[in-house]
C-alpha cells in the first residue's frame, strides 16, 4: 500500500518545479498552466466511476496494478517533442491511470487491515507524501542537471521509476486477499446518500488547496520578484507533510472519523495563507510549512472515511463517488481562479484556490457527525462509533 501511494503522486508533482520552463518553452497562458495542473484532477473525477466498475469486475488489486502501469508509461511519454499536444495528451492518459488506481486503495485497506483502518490509511498516505516530496525537491537540484536541464526528460525519469515499482507491488501482493471480481457486484455510487457529497466536498476542498498551492505558488513568487524561493517553498510545502503523516500513523485510531480534527486543520490553512502573503522570506516558508502540514492530515483523515462509513463490499462505490465529486469541484475551481488571474493580473489571485479549498472543507465538516459510524454494519449497535471499530 505504501508503494501504491508513492506511485499516485510522484508523476503529478513533477510538473510544478518545471512550470516556469514549460511556460517559457511552450508559451502557455496562465489559464493553460491551470489546465495542465488541473487536467489530471478532472480525469481523476472522470475515471473514478470507471475505476469503481473495474474494481467490481476485476478486483481492487488487479485494477490498482493496471492503473500504475498506465500512469508510468504515460508520464514517461509526456515530454516527447516537446510539444503542447503531446504534453496534454499524455497527461490525460496519466490521469486516467491514477484515476483507475485511486478508488482501489480504500478497498484494499478495508480488505487487508479492517481493524486498523486509520493507521493503514496513514501509511498509504505517507507513500503519497514521500512521492510528492521526492519529485518536488529533487527535480530542480538533481534530476534536471543530471539530464542536461531538459524538463521533458525529467518526466521520463519519474515515469520509469513508477513502472519499476510495479514489479515489487505485483510480487508482494500476490498472496494477499483481493476484493472478488463479480459481474453482479454494484459499482455505481449512491448519489442520494448525503455522505457521498459531503465526503466529496471535504476532499475536494483540501485537494483544491493542495494542487492550487503547488500550481500557483511558483508563478506567484516569480510575479513578486521572489523566484529564488520557488524551490525552497515547494520543498517546505511537501516536506512538512511527512511529520503530519507520522502523526497520522501514531494517532490514526484516535483521529480517524472525528469531526473536530478535520475542522481544526482546515481552519488552520488560513494561517498559512496569511504568512504566504507577508514580505519576509521566513514568513513565506513558514506559510508553506503550515499549509503542507494541515493538508496532509486532512488528506489522511478524509481517505480513512470511506472504509469506516461503508460496508466492506460498498467501499469502492463510496470512494468512487467521493473522488468524482472532489475532483470535479477542484478542477472547476482551479480553472476559474486561473482565468481570474489572466483577466485581472492581480497576483494575490494565485492564493484564491487555497482559500476557497479551506473554506469548502470547513463548511463540509460542520455537517459531519461527531464520530462517523458505519451506517450499515453498525446499525444494530447504537452508540458504536469509529474509534471502537478501529480498535477492534
Amino acid at each position: 500500500m505504501w508503494l501504491v501511494g508513492f506511485d499516485l503522486r510522484i508523476t503529478l508533482l513533477a510538473v510544478p518545479p518545471v512550470l516556469p520552463l514549460i511556460h517559457r518553452d511552450l508559451h502557455l497562458t496562465e489559464t493553460q498552466v491551470a489546465a495542465l495542473s488541473g487536467l489530471p484532477v478532472i480525469l481523476l473525477a472522470a475515471g473514478a466511476l470507471p475505476g469503481s466498475l473495474l474494481i467490481a469486475r476485476a478486483g481492487a488489486r488487479r485494477a490498482a496494478i493496471a492503473g500504475i502501469l498506465l500512469t508510468g508509461a504515460a508520464s514517461a511519454l509526456r515530454g516527447i517533442g516537446p510539444s503542447a499536444s503531446m504534453l496534454f495528451g499524455m497527461t490525460l492518459l496519466m490521469g486516467i491511470g491514477i484515476a483507475i488506481t485511486q478508488p482501489a486503495a480504500p478497498s484494499l485497506i478495508g480488505r487487508w487491515l479492517p481493524g486498523r483502518i486509520g493507521t493503514a490509511t496513514a501509511l498509504y498516505t505517507n507513500g503519497l507524501l514521500v512521492g510528492e516530496l521526492l519529485s518536488v525537491s529533487l527535480t530542480l537540484p538533481v534530476v534536471l542537471p543530471l539530464l542536461g536541464n531538459r524538463w521533458a526528460w525529467s518526466f521520463a525519469f519519474w515515469g520509469v521509476l513508477v513502472l519499476l515499482s510495479a514489479l515489487p507491488i505485483t510480487w508482494l501482493s500476490h498472496t494477499l486477499p483481493d476484493t472478488a471480481g463479480d459481474p453482479h457486484t454494484g459499482w455505481w455510487p449512491d448519489w442520494k446518500k448525503g455522505e457521498t457529497w459531503q465526503l466529496g466536498l471535504m476532499m475536494g476542498g483540501s485537494t483544491l488547496a493542495y494542487f492550487g498551492a503547488n500550481a500557483f505558488i511558483p508563478d506567484f513568487l516569480q510575479a513578486t520578484d521572489r523566484s529564488r524561493l520557488i524551490g525552497e517553498c515547494l520543498t517546505v510545502l511537501n516536506a512538512s507533510q511527512l511529520p503530519a503523516s507520522l502523526i497520522g500513523v501514531l494517532a490514526g485510531a484516535t483521529l480517524a472519523g472525528r469531526r473536530q480534527p478535520l475542522t481544526i486543520f482546515a481552519a488552520a490553512i488560513f494561517l498559512g495563507v496569511g504568512a504566504l502573503l507577508m514580505q519576509p522570506d521566513w514568513a513565506v516558508l513558514l506559510g508553506a510549512g503550515i499549509l503542507g502540514f494541515c493538508l496532509a492530515l486532512l488528506l489522511t483523515l478524509t481517505l480513512a472515511l470511506p472504509p469506516l462509513a461503508a460496508r466492506p463490499g460498498d467501499v469502492h462505490r463510496l470512494s468512487g463517488g467521493m473522488f468524482a465529486v472532489a475532483y470535479v469541484y477542484s478542477f472547476v475551481a482551479q480553472i476559474a481562479t486561473g482565468k481570474l488571474w489572466d483577466t485581472t493580473h492581480f497576483t494575490a489571485a494565485a492564493i484564491l484556490p487555497v482559500m476557497l479549498g479551506a473554506l469548502t472543507t470547513v463548511l463540509a465538516t460542520t455537517r459531519l457527525p461527531a464520530a462517523v459510524k458505519n451506517f450499515e454494519d453498525r446499525a444494530e449497535a447504537p452508540g458504536t462509533g469509529v474509534v471502537s471499530r478501529v480498535d477492534e
